[in-house]
C-alpha cells in the first residue's frame, strides 16, 4: 500500500514538473516578444483603471492606464508614473489585435489594479493608433500616453 502511494505521488510530482517546466517556457517566449516590439520595455504595476471599460460590441477603443514602473529594460523614461493606451481592453491581449490594429498581443488575460506587466510601448499613441481613446486622465496627467504594443504578466 505505501510502495503505490509514493509511486503516485511521485508521479504526480514528475507531472508538476513538466507542467512547470511548459508553463516557464510559455512566459519565456512570451517575454521574448516583448523584447522584440515597440521602443521602450517596462516592468510596471497597472496602479489605477479609473473607469469601467466599456462594453460596446460596434466600436474599438483604446483606454488609458495608470502604471508605476519598477524597471525600463529597454529606451529611456523620464517619469515613474506613466499612462497607457490598450486596445480593446475587454479582450485578452492575445484576441486584442484585429483587421484594423495588427501587432498587438500578450499573455495578459484581464486587466486588474495591483498587477504587475512586462510591456512593450511605444511613445506617444497618436503617432501608432488612429481610433477612439478613452483617457479619464485628460487635464489630470502629464507626459504623452503610451500605446501598448504587448502586454504580459510580470514581476517586480
Amino acid at each position: 500500500m505505501r510502495a503505490s502511494v509514493c509511486r503516485c505521488l511521485l508521479c504526480g510530482l514528475v507531472i508538476a514538473v513538466l507542467l512547470l517546466g511548459i508553463s516557464c517556457r510559455r512566459d519565456e517566449v512570451a517575454d521574448e516578444e516583448v523584447g522584440r516590439r515597440g521602443a521602450i520595455e517596462v516592468v510596471a504595476e497597472l496602479v489605477e483603471i479609473p473607469d469601467k471599460f466599456p462594453a460596446i460590441a460596434m466600436y474599438d477603443y483604446a483606454f488609458v492606464l495608470k502604471y508605476k514602473v519598477f524597471s525600463v529594460k529597454r529606451g529611456v523614461l523620464a517619469e515613474d508614473i506613466i499612462y497607457v493606451g490598450h486596445y480593446n481592453p475587454l479582450k485578452p491581449r492575445w484576441e486584442a489585435a484585429d483587421a484594423r490594429v495588427k501587432g498587438i498581443g500578450g499573455n495578459v488575460r484581464r486587466f486588474r489594479a495591483g498587477d504587475v506587466h512586462h510591456m512593450a510601448l511605444e511613445a506617444g499613441i497618436d503617432e501608432h493608433y488612429m481610433g477612439g481613446v478613452i483617457n479619464k486622465y485628460h487635464g489630470r496627467m502629464s507626459g504623452p500616453i503610451y500605446w501598448a504594443v504587448w502586454t504580459n504578466r510580470g514581476r517586480r
